[in-house]
């Protein structure tokens, strides 16, 4: 009986702590992090206002992956993802430029928004834990530095 006892007051006094274990989506989120900072990419998590047109569900806060730009740059833009593969800007106008669309195309399909400012270049991505989806993110994100 004493046994017992002595069991469950170690399965009261453990269980919490498995409470503070990282589930594996989780890991395998930060280990997609940790992958972006070896690329040389920032992350954060930031709050998104979404256009109010766009029909997917997305999350409130969002993982931002961006990079600094060098000084001297002065354009700027911002695309959103309606659909897999269908790019547009705030007025819902497809993206004109052809470079920019194909390599926009070339980008993963829960990526929501990509922007260009004169200080970063950024993407807003949903993380699915795919390495190439990393490797896409980070070339393009390196093509506007």
């Amino acid at each position: 009986m004493t046994t017992w006892i002595v069991l469950a007051l170690l399965f009261c006094v453990l269980s919490p702590l498995a409470m503070l274990m990282p589930s594996r989506r989780l890991r395998g989120r930060m280990d997609v992090r940790m992958q972006a900072r070896q690329f040389g990419l920032a992350v954060n998590i930031s709050r998104q206002e979404w256009p109010h047109w766009m029909q997917r569900g997305q999350p409130a806060t969002c993982p931002q992956y961006h990079l600094a730009r060098r000084r001297g740059h002065k354009d700027s833009w911002c695309y959103w993802q309606a659909e897999p593969g269908q790019w547009l800007n705030q007025w819902r106008e497809p993206c004109a430029n052809a470079g920019l669309a194909e390599q926009l195309a070339s980008l993963p399909a829960d990526v929501y928004k990509a922007e260009l400012s004169p200080q970063m270049v950024a993407v807003c991505w949903g993380e699915s834990a795919k390495a190439q989806d990393l490797e896409a993110i980070s070339g393009f994100l390196k093509s506007y530095f």
